[in-house]
Parts: structure tokens; sequence; C-alpha cells
């Protein structure tokens, strides 16, 4: 019998011609052949998931995105795969449920649990899961239980404004300069603390972040490598694989803190207002288990302390660089409280230059300023009026295609619903060359009671429900109604007790920060003296 002669399918010289056509392959069918081919975007980015990797990780996708909106309109395609949306009628096809369609559901890719770890309410894929946990912690954050709650915010807001009122008493001329930043954290962290898990984090206290605390923030920019590792499946193995014994532990640390502080909770035998008793039911029992607990509070930490402080930060950043405007609150806020024993959450809801002042800080400084997307649900779905297929078919593809296929992933940025002219018309009224930056002026007005109702006002014609800074839907912000009444009072305390100046040649350009899944706040230095005693 003659050899055989005939090469093998897969030798060396065949596998190398498929690894370097394939890429090829891969890359014209995303900008010719893919189903969002015509889906307006630059074609680089339609060509492949590298310069969105590649903007994830220098921390400027979420400008980078709004500046692309502007170019391409409402519609944006970021990735081979991946649409992204400057459009109010988006965010309710997205996010809202709507009769005979299926939920857009979270895309595992950024939301799938480390291994080993349990569910939480943010990483809860299920809707039928998410709903159950819901269920438990909801009570928790209603009106009423902040009613209840109100003591506790005075508490930790008094003791934010004493040690600021001690740090300026220490200086000469009875006055500083001071990073605002971290107090506004120690605020809110301290506060989660006491509500979520019966003891604060001492942050106030000791002026300074808890370890706990000061790892969360160092593992942020970690987080924006992981989503963008998973990307590439055996690259995610191997990042992991390389994660060195020490780091492990100090993970398994973090949570072990955490889960030591749930269980001190739990095993507390007396009524409190806070979030944790609404998960222990009247026989003693949990209305969850351990491990989704801890996972949850845990989440829940950050989601209810980084996010509002955040948005403290850079509205008060936007008012110290618009000392018309600060000036204008500043006189509301101390002709509405004579003493500060006057301070309710009741009364601060009433004053109008403090709502429009923190609602245009939810418009320039997002809590979340990067939402992760959505799954287009099998057979499809339309968005903003136009249809997106599902990205995998519904029955077996070819082989070729089934590698080059995946769920289409569909989102909407809170930041860049400012570049569509639709929704806020007033941002883009300015003539000249200037209308590129006037979006990002801090214009408060815009949000006054009569502002869409006055026929002279410039902001009539904007969609003021567009801006959700707090998502909308099933899984919209539980906590909203909290970071509300914890913005209105620590702002208005700030302001009625002090003078509050800008430092020059240390402000803050709010826009110019990074994001890696939260901002990377730099220093806000600002000068605090005691409130002169005529406004």
């Amino acid at each position: 019998m003659g050899d055989n002669t005939n090469p093998s399918l897969f030798s060396w010289p065949t596998l190398l011609l498929a690894l370097i056509t394939y890429p090829i392959i891969r890359v014209c069918y995303n900008v010719y052949l893919h189903p969002l081919a015509n889906t307006p975007g630059p074609r680089s980015w339609a060509s492949s998931r590298l310069p969105f990797v590649w903007s994830l990780l220098k921390g400027t996708i979420v400008h980078d995105i709004e500046r692309l909106h502007r170019q391409y309109g409402p519609i944006l395609r970021i990735a081979p795969d991946e649409v992204t949306f400057a459009s109010d009628e988006a965010w309710h096809d997205i996010f809202q449920p709507r009769p005979d369609h299926q939920p857009f559901l979270k895309d595992p890719t950024w939301w799938r649990t480390q291994p080993r770890m349990p569910q939480s309410l943010i990483s809860a894929i299920d809707p039928d899961h998410h709903a159950r946990i819901r269920r438990v912690l909801a009570p928790g954050f209603t009106p009423r239980a902040l009613k209840a709650q109100e003591p506790i915010l005075h508490r930790y807001a008094s003791l934010l404004i004493d040690r600021l009122r001690g740090i300026v008493s220490e200086n000469p001329g009875n006055e500083t300069t001071l990073d605002i930043g971290p107090w506004f954290n120690y605020f809110t962290f301290d506060l989660f603390g006491d509500l979520g898990f019966g003891e604060s984090f001492n942050c106030l206290q000791h002026s300074q972040y808890h370890p706990w605390i000061r790892l969360l923030f160092n593992s942020v920019k970690a987080a924006s490598y992981v989503a963008a590792a998973r990307f590439y499946p055996w690259l995610a193995w191997l990042l992991i694989k390389c994660i060195p014994p020490s780091l492990k532990k100090m993970q398994a640390d973090h949570y072990q803190q955490i889960v030591d502080k749930v269980d001190r909770r739990l095993n507390l035998e007396l009524t409190r207002p806070d979030i944790m008793s609404h998960v222990i039911e009247a026989n003693g029992e949990n209305q969850m288990p351990p491990g989704e607990i801890y996972a949850t509070f845990m989440v829940l930490t950050t989601a209810g302390s980084e996010t509002t402080a955040t948005v403290l930060t850079g509205t008060l950043n936007y008012l110290l660089n618009s000392p018309d405007k600060l000036a204008v609150l500043t006189a509301e806020v101390r002709d509405a409280f004579p003493t500060e024993q006057d301070f309710t959450l009741e009364r601060l809801r009433k004053l109008p230059h403090l709502h429009a002042s923190i609602l245009e800080g939810l418009r320039l400084c997002p809590p979340i300023p990067w939402v992760l997307p959505r799954l287009v649900p099998r057979g499809g779905d339309t968005i903003h009026g136009q249809w997106f297929p599902e990205g995998v078919s519904t029955k077996p593809p070819p082989p070729l295609f089934h590698l080059l296929l995946r769920f289409l992933l569909v989102s909407c940025l809170p930041y860049s619903q400012q570049a569509d002219e639709s929704i806020n018309p007033s941002l883009f009224s300015q003539p000249g060359p200037e209308v590129l930056s006037f979006p990002t002026e801090f214009q408060p007005e815009r949000w006054l009671p009569d502002a869409s109702t006055d026929p002279s006002s410039p902001f009539r014609g904007d969609k003021r429900q567009a801006l959700q800074p707090f998502s909308m839907g099933l899984r919209s912000c539980m906590g909203q109604h909290l970071a509300w009444a914890e913005m209105r009072l620590v702002l208005a305390r700030l302001l009625w007790a002090f003078d509050v100046h800008a430092v020059d040649g240390r402000r803050v350009r709010w826009e110019d920060l990074r994001t890696f899944l939260l901002v990377e706040k730099k220093p806000m230095e600002i000068r605090l003296c005691p409130r002169r005693a005529v406004s």
C-alpha cells in the first residue's frame, strides 16, 4: 500500500494560515456584512472591540462616546456587537417593561459574579431572582423608611459640619483650604455603615478612610481591566492565573470584613430603622440566604456611598466655578433656615434652587456615568423606532458565522443625553463656535418650576424627563430617595455654616476627569471660613 501523502487538515501551515486569515475575515464581516453594518459609527470601532477596550482602559470611554454621538447622531455603533443611544425614547424601550416584549437582560460579560461568589442584587441577571432580592430590600428605601431614618442622617450631617468647624478654628485667620471630596465620602460611607450594618465606618471620627474603603477605591480601576479582559476569554483565564496569592488574600479579607459586619448586625437583638431590619423577619429568620446578604450589602456599600459623594463633589465644583449661582443658592438656604435646628428633610425638598442645582449636578456629574449594556432579546426588538436583531440566530448558524456572532448589546449613557439636540435644544441655542462647549455649562435655571412653561424661557423646549441618573424600570436605583435626602442636607448644611470659595489655580474641570466604571476624582480644594454675620 502506498503512503498517504495527503497533508493533514490540521498541519502547522494550515493552522498558521487560519490564525492570519480569521481576524481579517472577522473585520471584513463586522464592517460590511454584520446586521449592524449600516448603523452609524466610526469603522474602526465597528471592525473590532479593541478601540472600545482601549478607551475603557484609558478612562475616557464616557467622553469618547459623547463626542462620537455629536458626530454620528443619537444611534451609535461602538463595537461590532454594541450600540449606544442618546435618546429619551431608547431609555424607555430598553429599560421599561413593554407589553408583548421580552426584557433586555444584563450582559453577563459585565455582570456575572466572580467564581465561587454568591449572587447579589446587582449581579442577579435572572429577572425573577433579582425581583426576589429587591422585594426584601425595597421597604428599607421607601419615603416612609426615610422618615424613620431622618435622625440618623442629621446626626452624621452635624458630625461632618462639626469636624469641618474644628479644622477651620485650628487654622490662622479662622479659615482653611482643604480637599472636600474625601469629606463627602466620609459622610456617605459612615451613614451607610450605620443604615446597612448598624455601625459606622468612623471615617468622620478619625478624619480618614476606613481600610475597607481604601481597598475599595484601589480596586475600582482594576475592575475595568477585568471587564476588558472578559471580552477575550483566554486573556481572562490568564489574568486569573496571574493574580498573586497576596492579592487573593486581600480580596478575601475585604469580603470577610463585610461578612463580619453583616453577622454582627444580624445578631443584634434590637429594633433599628435601618436597611438590614427588613432582611430579618419577625421570627428572627433571614429572608435571604447568608451569601446573598453578604454579596448584596458589599455592593450596596459602594452604590449607596461613592455615587452620592460623587454628585455632591461635582455639584459643589460647578457651583464654585459659577459664583453668581452659588450666591443665589446660599441666600436661599440661609433665608429658609434661621438656625441649624430648623433643618428638616421636608423643608429642604421645597427649596427650588437647591433642587435645581442638584439636578444640574446630576446632569453633568451622573453618579454612574457608564451604564452597562443590556442584551437584545431573542427574536430582536425595536429601539428608538429601529429594528435590531438579537445577534444570535434562533437556529444553529453556519460554523463560521457562529464564531462571528453573539448577542447584540445596547445601552444609554446619561452623559451622552446632552449630545442630542432633540432632548435639550437649549444646549445648542448659543450661536457660534462656542456651541460645542455650551452643553457643559452649569445652568440650574433649566430645572426651576417655570422653566418649562414660561414662553420666554430658553429651556422651554427641553425634554426634562430625559434625565434619568437613577435609571428606570424594574432595576432603577432603590436608594434614590435616600440619595436625594443626603445631597440636599449636606449641601445645604455646608452653605449655611460656611462661606465657601474656589481656590485660584486649583480649579477642577469635571468634564476632564477619567471614568473607570466610577469617576476618578482629583483633589477638589476649597477655601472654608465661618459664614459672615450678614449674608
